[in-house]
């Protein structure tokens, strides 16, 4: 059974498009995912390349997850990776982190590939202000059969866990149907929406829209099955018992705590980002694209 379909925001960068399904007014979360983007596919121009200069992020984990192309992230630990597809980076912001995500100098030579998923996941109460850490894992488990395969990037599902660091229960997956392919999905979790990212799929003989995120009813088994072929992002989890909010790149359970960040970055107060010390983005003037409702 479907409980809720969410058709995303699509936002037109120009040379690729993001398309994001959370938060919106009719839901801010799903398990402890808080924002969801999209983006892709897209090959760039040569020379072009994606840069998001570095920004801040609290009370938050950030996870980027590609199909296809790369990006180099860099924070304010001094971190330094290159996320290509089979690598899940997660970045645990906490009580507070920079971090940059550029495109790198070999892609920019022959035109970036951009395809794949960013998501955010709030801080349980109790772990809102943690250290900041990252992590980027690829050694990843893999379920697979004849026509399914299905990559476990956080959590537990099919009997296998993966070794990715969960602050909260989670579960993340990507999925690959080939034609006339299908994959359980379990009841466990309190929480889980499926997205179609490529090709075509249903969930229990019902389509899925590409790019909507379909939030199915807990307590049901349910399984996925594809006619041609598709690529399908599992996600969700423990359910939240206190409210998150959420302004512009900051997250927490307490709006004073967000308006303390905002002001923190205006002032100068967070760390900078070592090899990316020069760009920021400033806080926007007015309502930012991302932000949760009362």
């Amino acid at each position: 059974m479907i409980e809720q379909v969410i058709t995303p925001v699509t936002h037109d960068l120009g040379q690729f498009e993001v398309r994001r399904a959370l938060p919106k007014r009719e839901r801010t979360m799903v398990g402890p995912f808080i924002f969801v983007d999209e983006f892709g596919p897209a090959q760039l121009d040569i020379g072009s390349a994606m840069d998001v200069r570095p920004h801040p992020h609290i009370n938050l984990a950030t996870v980027t997850w590609l199909f296809e192309g790369a990006i180099e992230h860099r924070d304010s630990l001094g971190s330094f990776a290159t996320i290509r597809p089979g690598q899940v980076n997660l970045m645990t912001a906490g009580r507070g982190i920079v971090h940059s995500e550029r495109s790198p100098a070999e892609d920019r030579a022959t035109g970036p590939k951009l395809y794949g998923m960013q998501t955010w996941l709030a801080l349980p109460d109790g772990q809102e202000e943690i250290d900041p850490a990252f992590e980027a894992i690829t050694d990843l488990p893999v379920v697979e059969d004849s026509c399914a395969k299905a990559i476990v990037i956080m959590g537990e599902l099919w009997g296998r866990r993966a070794a990715t660091t969960t602050h909260a229960g989670t579960i993340y997956a990507e999925i690959l149907l080939a034609p006339t392919g299908s994959m359980p999905i379990e009841a466990e979790a309190d929480e889980r929406a499926v997205m179609l990212v490529g090709g075509e799929a249903s969930i229990d003989g019902t389509p899925l829209g590409l790019y909507e995120l379909t939030v199915l009813a807990p307590g049901r088994e349910m399984a996925l099955s594809s006619e041609r072929g598709g690529r399908i992002m599992l996600l969700g989890g423990e359910a939240f018992r206190t409210q998150r909010h959420v302004w512009w790149n900051f997250v927490s359970s307490d709006r004073d705590r967000i308006r303390q960040a905002r002001e923190d970055w205006k002032a100068g107060n967070f760390p900078k980002v070592p090899g990316d010390e020069d760009e920021f983005i400033p806080i926007p003037d007015g309502q930012p694209k991302t932000v949760s409702y009362p």
